[in-house]
């Protein structure tokens, strides 16, 4: 990598993508495994051949893509299933990020990696020099998952329960952004900690 890499973390809506694109208009680059995972499932993804020859042609939508839908319904039921999905994409996002992150970034003080399972993952720990977790309560992880999403609440308490807890998210964070409803605060807690990132250093066992 180029330059430092903040590792981007938090619960289900918790905010992530708010506080990336945060960061992303401050000119900072952006790597989103969210992001490579919906390259590699959507409609030619290069994951599309896997995922039919494991989960037969039900798996996918009309127009050849991942049916999410119903791939949730799924896998948050059926551990098995859960583990083949993650068995064929996991590294393949995994090595499309550490790609992103080595490409040549012009006047790059530093960049964000963003993993919603990294606690669960731990195969991208290694690339960090931070970790930054974005926070807030059940409750409103509860609320806003069911507002976004349109799940039903045993739907969303039930991937909640699969991640790690928001305890261990918080004794991992070298950095915490509180996400409770006021994007006033949430802008100048992403500023603040911009100010600080641009005077970091790679670590050296990274470079």
């Amino acid at each position: 990598m180029s330059c430092p890499v903040i590792g981007l973390t938090g619960g289900l809506a918790s905010g992530k993508s708010l506080v990336s694109d945060l960061f992303a208009k401050l000119g900072v680059p952006i790597v989103d495994t969210d992001k490579i995972a919906h390259t590699l499932t959507q409609t030619g993804g290069l994951a599309i051949p896997a995922i039919r020859a494991e989960f037969g042609p039900d798996s996918l939508d009309a127009q050849g893509a991942l049916d999410r839908s119903r791939m949730r319904e799924l896998v948050f039921n059926d551990t098995t299933a859960k583990a083949h999905l993650e068995a064929i994409l996991h590294p393949a996002i995994f090595q499309l990020a550490i790609r992103q992150l080595a490409a040549p970034t012009p006047d790059c003080a530093y960049q964000i990696l963003v993993v919603p399972l990294l606690l669960e993952t731990g195969n991208y720990l290694s690339l960090l020099d931070r970790i930054l977790v974005v926070d807030c309560s059940e409750a409103q992880q509860i609320q806003r998952a069911m507002l976004r999403g349109q799940l039903d609440e045993k739907m969303v308490k039930n991937i909640i329960a699969q991640q790690a807890s928001r305890a261990q998210r918080l004794a991992m964070a070298d950095d915490v952004i509180d996400n409770h409803d006021d994007v006033h605060a949430l802008r100048t807690q992403v500023l603040s900690l911009h100010q600080r990132y641009q005077r970091l250093r790679r670590i050296p066992a990274l470079q």
